[in-house]
């Protein structure tokens, strides 16, 4: 009886050891998909925005011929962009790009309405490995200096370095030395103007879920990338200047 009951201890115990390494393997593999669920929406938002990135612009309507009631703001800050860029009607396009930031303006709604957006790790200061969204109606001034901001959505975790990166239309990458580049340059305008790609590189690390079979904590991964189809105000005569 001794002997059967310590084989029947031996078989229970590792029926319970598999029992708790599948649940182990079942846990860490929904905290994975739930991670990869989160990204995936995160940048299924970022993509919606991008397809609506600069539009309207000035490039797009009849700024000239047309009577605008009230009349079109004006700018003289930025000498090399379109004069009407501080204007809430109107969407410059890019604002200002960094390795792990993107602004932009556009109407991302669909309502006629121009929203200033930025996404940012870190955007509200208080969450230093969250990568966040902000989106507010644009106001009649600066771009880059005279927005609000109102952070939203976000993904926790994050860990990549640089999350973007940018292409121009002739295929060429931007260097991540060279950021961040805004609009209160020439240069930094011209480089706005010629981007048509934005590569996106999620790679979110739960530290709290280990993985039973490595040992190491949750990694999920999330890669993708979108074109620019409309017009910059940033400048002209580059490739996305439409001019």
């Amino acid at each position: 009886m001794l002997l059967v009951v310590a084989i029947m201890g031996i078989i229970s115990g590792g029926i319970l050891s598999q029992m708790n390494g599948a649940q182990q393997r079942g846990y860490s593999e929904q905290v994975k998909l739930d991670n990869f669920q989160e990204a995936r929406d995160f940048v299924d938002q970022f993509f919606r925005d991008i397809n609506q990135i600069a539009y309207p612009n000035s490039r797009l309507v009849d700024t000239a011929s047309v009577s605008w009631s009230p009349a079109l703001t004006t700018q003289t800050t930025y000498t090399w962009a379109s004069p009407n860029l501080f204007d809430n009607r109107l969407a410059i396009g890019f604002v200002k790009i960094e390795a792990n930031s993107v602004q932009f303006e556009g109407d991302m709604i669909g309502n006629g309405v121009v929203q200033s957006v930025i996404y940012k790790i870190n955007g509200s200061g208080s969450c230093t490995l969250c990568l966040q969204r902000s989106e507010v109606d644009k106001v009649s001034a600066d771009p880059l200096l005279g927005q609000a901001t109102n952070w939203g959505t976000e993904v926790n975790d994050v860990i990549t370095n640089p999350i973007f990166s940018y292409f121009k239309a002739d295929g060429t990458a931007v260097p991540n030395s060279s950021l961040p580049l805004d609009i209160s340059t020439s240069a930094g305008a011209q480089i706005l103007a010629s981007i048509k790609t934005i590569k996106i590189n999620l790679t979110i690390r739960n530290n709290s879920v280990i993985d039973p079979k490595t040992s190491q904590p949750i990694e999920t991964n999330l890669q993708g990338e979108v074109s620019i189809n409309n017009c910059s105000m940033a400048t002209t005569g580059k490739p996305e200047s439409c001019q």
